[in-house]
């Protein structure tokens, strides 16, 4: 990747301070390769100019750029049954740049290289057991699984632009740091150089919001809300909080802790050290409990025995001598909480509460009507996430990708 250098051309946009001049040659590129990525239908050169309020020529001139610059491909002309130059749909190029998200979880790791059209060109998910590990040799071997994906589709002529690692935890992206992740026992780590990554910048994010940041792509059944509260459910909970298509990340990015939200404090305890957690309740691992299974039994195990049963999902989680609460009706309590803090009227299930909301949904929505002030008079939507398994993998190769769309002239 080579750094396109400074340009003579500055101009200082309303609003941005001196401090933020950028060149036009740089603005007009980003606008351009905006208009074709962030359409739903190819648009031509005289379509961008439209889009752009930019010059007919200017906008050829800078399509050429991104087209050698592999970031837009060029589709064979259509003539539409008029007269003139055949129009040319641009569209985004595909297995060109690539974005690679990779995971630790507490039962899985995982790589997925996704390409500009949004297509995973490469993956690896690989199941274990990482509560109490050694990050030292748990990010090694998430580095060796990096290595063999990236290795692959640069054989195939692909460029990675750049990696998110998604960390189950209180993570700080000012520093690169995990603070903490009770599940996996880690805390206090520098965890990019364990990756062994050199060629590869490495940027950290909390698992549930870059699972969130996949959701906004939308699915095949419903499109994405441009605001909503997303929930991912493993053996921890985190959630994410987005609003008008952002993320809401409060002043240091560590919200949406909702798996350590008290549903019981004389409930049982909690890996964070606190009594009677969301996750004590309704984690995976509580719920699997419940059901009579054990703690590492798989999510298919889970779903089998509530469609045989027909029982509540996750029934009651053992809670010793103290009353046990159903995972959904502690989900929904915990939901109505943020709804009436937040007034986000659409909530979305992700991780193994995708599959689970079949039988979680009529607890959670009863709790909701019973405690949210204002559902009289709002409809709240509790809806199944759509990005697939493993979102995180997704939103980390996608929020590469948007930074390369963000700066196109550092490709060019």
């Amino acid at each position: 990747m080579t750094t396109a250098g400074p340009a003579a051309d500055t101009a200082t946009f309303p609003g941005s301070g001196a401090a933020r001049q950028h060149t036009l040659r740089e603005r007009n590129l980003e606008l351009v390769a905006r208009a074709v990525f962030e359409v739903p239908e190819p648009l031509s050169r005289a379509g961008v100019a439209a889009a752009t309020g930019l010059a007919r020529a200017t906008v050829s001139t800078l399509v050429d750029q991104l087209v050698a610059a592999r970031l837009v491909r060029e589709l064979p002309a259509v003539t539409g049954g008029r007269a003139g130059r055949p129009a040319v749909p641009l569209v985004p190029a595909p297995r060109s740049v690539v974005g690679l998200g990779l995971e630790v979880n507490v039962d899985y790791l995982g790589a997925r290289v996704l390409d500009l059209t949004g297509d995973v060109v490469a993956e690896r998910v690989v199941p274990g057991a990482f509560h109490d590990s050694d990050p030292a040799v748990v990010l090694g071997r998430l580095g060796e699984l990096a290595r063999e994906v990236t290795d692959g589709v640069a054989a195939s002529d692909m460029t990675v632009a750049g990696a998110r690692l998604a960390l189950p935890g209180l993570v700080d992206p000012r520093t690169g740091l995990l603070e903490v992740a009770p599940n996996l026992g880690w805390s206090s780590l520098d965890p990019v150089p364990l990756l062994g990554l050199g060629g590869t910048e490495v940027r950290i994010a909390n698992e549930a919001k870059l699972a969130a940041l996949a959701e906004l792509a939308g699915g095949s059944d419903v499109a994405a809300p441009d605001s909503f509260i997303f929930v991912s459910g493993d053996v921890g909970i985190g959630a994410a909080i987005v609003v008008d298509r952002e993320l809401f990340l409060g002043e240091r990015g560590w919200n949406g802790e909702i798996g350590h939200v008290v549903v019981d404090p004389a409930g049982p305890r909690c890996s964070c050290g606190a009594f009677g957690c969301l996750e004590q309740y309704a984690g995976k691992a509580a719920m699997l409990r419940a059901a009579g299974l054990p703690p590492d039994a798989p999510l298919a195990a889970l779903v089998t025995r509530l469609a045989g049963t027909g029982t509540a999902a996750g029934a009651t989680a053992s809670g010793g001598p103290h009353p046990a609460l159903p995972a959904g009706r502690a989900l929904g309590s915990a939901l109505a909480d943020f709804v009436n803090l937040l007034d986000v009227a659409t909530i979305v299930l992700g991780g193994a509460y995708t599959e689970l909301l079949p039988w979680l949904r009529p607890d959670v929505e009863a709790v909701l009507a019973d405690r949210v002030l204002a559902a009289p008079f709002v409809h709240l939507d509790v809806r199944a996430a759509q990005a697939g398994p493993h979102a995180a993998l997704t939103g980390g190769a996608r929020e590469v990708l948007r930074a390369v769309l963000a700066d196109p002239a550092a490709w060019v």
